[in-house]
């Protein structure tokens, strides 16, 4: 019995639906924020769909680059470091939080989330999380599920172009 679950745990991990380590595949719904130019984009069913301003850390080292894994989403999120509970005015996270796992975290150290200061937004600001206005992580929230990746860079390439290098979009044949 230990052998047939243990042969059924590998075989679910190196199959291809298991998110981790890999690039999205076309279709699947993808998450890119470019800390050169404060913006964040979903891409998702072969297309980018949403592009929208964001803040990003103070300096370059805070916003971690890579690629990461949406593992916690949360509505109306506490904030522990100040003991505010969520949907009040002065949370700092606004009303969503999508955490992923960067840096070996468990999504809930580094996250996109909303604001209760709008006007930070596009800025080099935050301490390594990405701030969107409240609508547009909440849009954002809607759409991208647990395991979705997460592309963090620094680039002068489109949303289209990191989206085709990642395989989020398959171009279409000439």
């Amino acid at each position: 019995m230990k052998a047939i679950i243990l042969a059924s745990l590998f075989s679910f991990a190196v199959s291809p639906i298991w998110p981790l380590g890999e690039n999205p595949l076309p279709g699947d719904p993808f998450i890119v924020v470019n800390k050169k130019t404060n913006e964040a984009a979903l891409i998702n069913e072969n297309d980018v769909q949403f592009i929208t301003r964001a803040a990003t850390g103070k300096t370059p080292d805070l916003t971690p680059e890579g690629l990461f894994t949406v593992t916690v989403k949360a509505a109306d999120p506490y904030y522990r470091k100040k003991d505010i509970p969520g949907g009040d005015p002065k949370n700092p996270l606004g009303s969503r939080w999508i955490g992923f796992d960067a840096e070996h975290t468990d999504g809930r150290t580094f996250g996109v989330h909303g604001t209760n200061d709008p006007e930070s937004i596009g800025q080099y600001i935050s301490q390594g999380c990405i701030r969107l206005h409240n609508e547009s992580v909440e849009t954002l929230y809607n759409l991208v599920p647990l395991g979705t990746r997460v592309l963090i860079t620094a680039s002068d390439k489109s949303f289209y172009e990191l989206g085709v290098e990642h395989g989020a979009i398959r171009p279409q044949s000439q």
